[in-house]
């Protein structure tokens, strides 16, 4: 019996270790294939079979692809863009999260069920309605044109009042008995506990515009305020391929960071919600 443990034991790790590196793999050599790639000179990356390592090593490809596409005019849009949408979207959702947690209006679940609803939708089936919202609007070439349509994301606001859900009504009533309104119970007491999933929604809101590429597309029609995505596209016929993976390694580069910045936030914001406080 103890043979036969110990030999499920062995086989539960052989299958648990090969399937992590795996995924791993799926994961990782795609990035490290775009990483090499932009250091390889165009002949080398169209020759077969491919190199793994470069042959030939050209370290300038990412001053050129910078100086090429002009990528400083794109970071700025898209920073633009993406720290835009984080705030108007951070300051709708969050009073709207609370509201729907600790406020309890009339009705609360039945809007809280429509907003979760929007998520069974495409998001393709929603472009038409919202860029004619956009024209109408006169919000063509103009950021605002992100920003508010990102400000409307039931996933994040679900996410926050499941986590408003566990803090203590008697923390609250505390602070309602020494004198803070509702306004000042949010800023000072659950913004500061709520800095976990505060990340979480933060980072969910700045990667998707930092990488959103259809709805940018239609909202900047003008080349000269496109963000990354729609630029490296614009670009990609024209230029040498190893200065367009060099583009596209140094746009995912900030978002990367962003992770590796706050990937202990992360991580404690996507468990935290769950357990009953």
């Amino acid at each position: 019996m103890r043979t036969l443990t110990r030999g499920t034991g062995t086989v539960y790790w052989i299958v648990l270790t090969g399937t992590l590196v795996l995924f791993t793999a799926a994961f990782l050599l795609p990035l490290v294939w775009v990483l090499l790639g932009a250091f390889k000179p165009p002949a080398e990356l169209a020759q077969q079979p491919p190199t793994i390592l470069p042959e030939t090593w050209e370290p300038s490809a990412y001053v050129d692809a910078w100086n090429y596409m002009d990528l400083g005019r794109f970071f700025l849009n898209t920073f633009v863009v993406a720290i835009g949408a984080w705030a108007v979207q951070m300051a709708v959702i969050v009073p709207a999260a609370y509201a729907l947690s600790k406020l309890r209006p009339w009705g609360g679940n039945v809007i809280m069920g429509l907003m979760l609803a929007t998520l069974m939708l495409p998001a393709t089936a929603l472009l038409v309605p919202v860029y004619l919202t956009l024209v109408d609007l006169d919000l063509l070439n103009n950021p605002a044109g992100i920003w508010l349509p990102a400000a409307a994301n039931a996933l994040n606001v679900y996410l926050l009042k499941r986590f408003f859900d566990q803090i203590p009504e008697e923390l609250l009533e505390a602070a309602r008995i020494d004198g803070a309104n509702t306004w000042t119970t949010l800023v000072r007491i659950v913004l500061p506990i709520s800095r976990p999933i505060l990340a979480v929604v933060s980072i969910f809101a700045v990667v998707a515009a930092w990488k959103d590429f259809i709805w940018p597309l239609l909202v900047f029609p003008d080349p000269a305020k496109q963000t990354l995505s729609v630029a490296l596209q614009r670009f990609a016929p024209d230029t040498p391929i190893n200065l367009l993976l060099a583009g596209l390694v140094l746009a995912s580069l900030p978002m990367v960071a962003l992770f590796l910045a706050f990937q202990r936030h992360i991580l404690a914001g996507l468990t935290a919600g769950g357990v009953k406080g």
